[in-house]
């Protein structure tokens, strides 16, 4: 059961003191605003909260932990970057639709590895839905979804400017690890611009805040993205973008769990990885003089490889997914209308580097949708949409699968009075069965013939209120998944994907916060209870599914000393778990309080020149993040089962110089 102990410093002593700091005077009317708090184009969209570029570099992200540092519904686990899985309430990002500039990354290599390879340095912002949303949130969005959006070549030129670079490099204390980068921009003409980022990244072993070298947590990590901007006309724009991104490493045979030596089967021992993603992407735009018609196109095609060094030849699991998605939205007086189709193919390859197609499954799903927001009076708007879409696929054992279905949505938003808004929501989203884990189908899994696709509901109720620079919201929600699919540990040596019954995840998220000239300050609470059959999910049964995360506090503060300097601070607070029920045996998921501070100067007043000091983990606090496999240990027969740890204090400087 949960731990009803308060930790110490229990973070409502933290929200009396961001209080003091938000009523204290504040500095001279010259100092420098920081950015607006993100506010989404429409209110009906409450489940969707966004991560900017600015935050993410002052942060000096270099991670998928890093990325989603402050977003209390979202959880990273793993630690090393080999390792690291996704958990939006709970839920694990498997079940959930990720995309980069609309390239869907579907498939997964291994179980044991995370399957979202992305570089912050490349982002524009991120968006996160969580729990199944709107029609056109894509095929299969049972969890939510993720959006990643890369910056286009305009969004680095000055005004004026026509070319422009921007060389920048980094240096990280606890893996004794580097970063460096350039990025060349500039126009062509005046209609077409285009942009060249290559990017290293190199680190050591971390060590946790024991002191101890984490084995198996070194990569070397080389990116190279380019992307050409064109306007063909007045009324249309396009976009074609390519992305290859490498890692290499030593991790462990499963990068998740912690070293052991010897045999794999029984143990851990270290197993040299190769990962490499390459993404292409065409995206148009066409937006006449014309109110019934916008017309958005999306092409794309990625592959991801996963190839494990083994005694005689490389092993290797391939996930390739080619799609295309076609939408128009068309306004009228009081509403806004999109439809559209969407269809996607996906084939997940295994087997040694000689012959990678000795297993093999092959999936597709078409979709069509429609989604309407209609402003019924003034104060009044309604959101309501469906999508339809259609599964196939033939899996290794030849098997076939065709199922097909509907996800209706509908949502509320009343403005009771200025500012404050009420809204309530209802979603639904279908998944068929589709292509699984391509190691798992190479180590002799099967698909049951008799599985069915999986459903979700989400409702949500909440309340925003903005008055003036001040900010309050709150929202409850609850996910249903009827008939999850997953592989389960309790059922070996059965090793069959089959319907484990009824997932959940049920919760509430309270936020707070002000922008006040130079200052923004922000406390937000999130609890969640995440369950399968009445059981709370854990990393080690539910790999696939999803994790059970302590109640999370995360609170920042950002302050501008003057034009030049800007300094902040953030804190994540988790609360313990204990006693948590497992097929191995009861399981403890101690709490922890991690601090983070940067610095960032522009000795110039200008962006000409950007200096940036950030450390992680301030305190040098020892813990194992919830979004981790739990420690098994103590359990006879499972002294090999236990996530990593958490990196101890981490310094890091940057310095870029743009021109």
């Amino acid at each position: 059961m949960r731990s009803s102990h308060p930790m110490p410093g229990r973070p409502s002593l933290l929200a009396l003191a961001i209080a003091s700091i938000i009523s204290a005077p504040l500095a001279a009317e010259e100092i420098t605003q920081l950015d607006s708090v993100v506010v989404t184009d429409s209110r009906l969209d409450n489940n969707v909260s966004v991560v900017s570029s600015e935050e993410l570099d002052r942060r000096q992200a270099s991670d998928l932990e890093d990325v989603f540092r402050t977003q209390p519904e979202v959880a990273v686990g793993g630690s090393a970057s080999f390792a690291q899985k996704l958990y939006t309430r709970g839920i694990e990002d498997t079940k959930q639709n990720v995309s980069i500039d609309g390239a869907v990354q579907g498939g997964q290599a291994f179980h044991h590895n995370g399957r979202i390879s992305i570089e912050p340095e490349l982002l524009k912002r991120v968006e996160v839905e969580a729990g199944a949303g709107k029609a056109t949130s894509g095929a299969g969005a049972l969890g939510g979804a993720l959006r990643f959006e890369t910056k286009d070549p305009t969004d680095l030129l000055r005004e004026g400017q026509d070319f422009g670079a921007l060389i920048k490099a980094g240096y990280f204390s606890n893996t004794d690890g580097y970063k460096a980068s350039t990025t060349l921009y500039g126009r062509m003409t005046d209609d077409w611009s285009a942009m060249a980022s290559f990017v290293h990244q190199d680190q050591d072993n971390y060590e946790d805040a024991n002191g101890d070298k984490i084995v198996g947590t070194d990569s070397r990590q080389k990116v190279g993205f380019a992307k050409v901007v064109g306007q063909l006309t007045d009324t249309q724009t396009l976009r074609l973008s390519y992305e290859n991104r490498t890692e290499e490493g030593n991790p462990t045979m499963r990068p998740q769990w912690i070293f052991m030596p010897n045999d794999f089967r029984t143990r851990n021992p270290i197993r040299p990885m190769e990962l490499e993603r390459e993404t292409f992407t065409l995206n148009h735009e066409w937006n006449p003089a014309d109110e019934l018609v916008d017309i958005e196109t999306t092409l794309y095609h990625t592959q991801s490889d996963l190839s494990v060094e083994e005694a005689t030849e490389p092993y290797v699991g391939e996930t390739q997914s080619t799609g295309l998605d076609l939408r128009n939205t068309s306004r009228f007086a009081r509403n806004e209308l999109t439809y559209g189709v969407d269809y996607r193919k996906d084939i997940t390859n295994a087997g040694s580097a000689s012959n990678v197609k000795q297993f093999q499954q092959d999936g597709s799903v078409l979709g069509l949708y429609v989604q309407d927001d209609f402003k019924v009076t003034n104060a009044l708007t309604l959101s309501a949409g469906l999508r339809y879409d259609s599964y196939e696929l033939t899996d290794d054992a030849q098997q076939e699968f065709k199922d097909d279905g509907f996800s209706p949505n509908v949502g509320l938003n009343y403005e009771v009075i200025e500012d404050l808004n009420l809204f309530a929501g209802y979603a639904e989203a279908f998944r068929g069965v589709q292509t699984r884990d391509a190691f798992k189908f190479a180590d002799n899994v099967t698909n049951d013939p008799n599985l069915k696709p999986e459903q979700a509901s989400n409702t949500e109720v909440g309340f925003d209120y903005h008055p003036g620079p001040f900010y309050l919201n709150g929202k409850v929600y609850r996910t249903r998944i009827k008939d999850a699919i997953l592989d389960p540990q309790d059922d070996w040596p059965a090793r069959v994907y089959k319907n484990v019954g009824l997932m959940e995840s049920e919760g509430y998220l309270l936020s707070a916060g002000t922008q006040w000239n130079a200052l923004h300050a922000s406390l937000s609470f999130h609890h969640n209870d995440a369950r399968l059959n009445d059981k709370p999910l854990n990393g080690y049964d539910h790999n696939g599914l999803g994790n059970s995360i302590g109640d999370t506090w995360v609170a920042s503060l950002d302050y501008a000393v003057n034009d030049s300097i800007t300094v902040g601070w953030s804190g994540q607070f988790v609360e313990g778990i204990d006693d948590l029920e497992t097929s191995a045996g009861d399981v403890d998921k101690p709490g922890y309080a991690v601090h983070d501070v940067y610095v960032e100067w522009l000795p110039l007043q200008q962006d000409t020149l950007t200096l940036n000091l950030s450390v992680l983990n301030l305190f040098d606090k020892q813990y194992r993040d919830h979004a981790s496999v739990a420690d098994y240990r103590h359990i006879p027969g499972f002294d090999f089962v236990a996530g990593l740890p958490e990196a101890g204090r981490d310094i890091r400087v940057s310095a870029s110089y743009k021109f």
